[in-house]
């Protein structure tokens, strides 16, 4: 049976995050609260229980799960070399809205789906998310909602799509926003944007003045990634 803590509670917050600390060690998956939407969650480096998030998802390999870290200096860990533009906007946006598509280092022993050498990672500007993820390490997060429906802007909505497919639901209310995070491809020479959302384009140029896409062709692309 799915445990369900509402983390509003401090005391039972305390309780809430070593128990999803525990499942997610044990392969199981979580939802937890972020600064744009909730989301599905699972280790980053359990091929098994990253699957079953793809299946409790009704999505197919074809579209890989992102990855939430809890500072800023894991991507030092994710990626071969992480250059000037990608640190600037590191440090300008994280923890915040904005998803960075990075090379992942070829001795990551993960499979987050067909995701060709690269991996979606942000850092989410959430209390309980931070916590969590300090305590965890890097977690494959995608929003908490069957593929086809709206993702969820609370931990009970989530539940009502995931079931008992979900070992533990972390409720901390609505998310503010509701918005999905801005996603930057940082792969290649320049970086493009590949979904507006959370952090406006206004903003990305003022980091990166040459940063391409944006269009409402790119609005909608990635829209898998929370």
């Amino acid at each position: 049976m799915a445990l369900f803590f509402d983390c509003r509670d401090a005391d039972v917050r305390t309780d809430a995050i070593k128990t999803a600390a525990h499942s997610v060690s044990s392969g199981e998956l979580v939802v937890l609260p972020t600064d744009t939407v909730y989301g599905i969650g699972a280790d980053a480096f359990d091929a098994v229980a990253v699957m079953d998030l793809l299946r409790a998802k009704g999505r197919e390999r074809d579209m890989p799960v992102p990855v939430l870290v809890g500072s800023w200096t894991t991507i030092e860990g994710l990626v071969t070399a992480v250059d000037g533009r990608t640190r600037d906007l590191v440090e300008a946006f994280w923890p915040g809205g904005l998803t960075l598509v990075v090379k992942h280092a070829p001795s990551l022993t993960w499979d987050l789906g067909d995701a060709q050498g690269t991996v979606a990672v942000r850092m989410p500007l959430h209390p309980v998310a931070i916590e969590l993820l300090e305590t965890t390490g890097p977690m494959a997060v995608s929003s908490a909602n069957r593929h086809g429906r709206p993702a969820a802007q609370t931990a009970l909505e989530a539940q009502e799509q995931l079931g008992e497919d979900v070992a533990v639901y972390l409720e901390d209310g609505p998310v503010r926003e509701g918005v999905a995070s801005t996603i930057v491809d940082v792969t290649a020479g320049r970086p493009r944007v590949l979904r507006l959302g959370a952090v406006p384009l206004e903003q990305l140029r003022e980091v990166v003045p040459d940063i391409v896409g944006g269009t409402a062709a790119a609005a909608d692309g990635g829209a898998s990634r929370g």
